[in-house]
């Protein structure tokens, strides 16, 4: 019975480094480096934030598409072109990486730090 016990830990441990670690194929940026990239029009800029903080306090060229609408919504983008998430903190915008990633997407870059790293 104790086995079991192991067992649960090691999956719910493997969980939570599944979600912390940075997911493969995916560039991280930092908010230096995207004041950059903002220029570049083949980009494509998503914010994965709630519309309320969207509204409160956004990046211009950042087109909000809450995480939890991001696989309904996927077709609004265009697989080809990158694609850069940005949330609050990096984390929401890391799952949507992920999320991209599943769906198809290659080229992603997730904004280290996020709207609070912005300056």
């Amino acid at each position: 019975m104790e086995y079991v016990n192991y067992i649960l830990l090691a999956l719910l441990i493997l969980f939570i480094i599944k979600r912390i670690l940075p997911t493969k194929g995916v560039r991280h940026i930092s908010t230096a480096e995207l004041k950059n990239e903002l220029q570049d029009k083949t980009k494509q800029f998503i914010d994965v934030r709630t519309p309320g903080e969207f509204k409160g306090n956004s990046i211009r060229g950042f087109k909000n598409i809450p995480l939890n609408q991001l696989t309904k919504r996927a077709n609004e983008l265009v697989k080809e072109k990158e694609v850069v998430v940005i949330c609050q903190s990096g984390m929401r915008s890391q799952q949507a990486s992920k999320v991209l990633k599943k769906l198809g997407f290659s080229k992603i870059a997730n904004v280290k730090g996020g709207v609070s790293a912005w300056r």
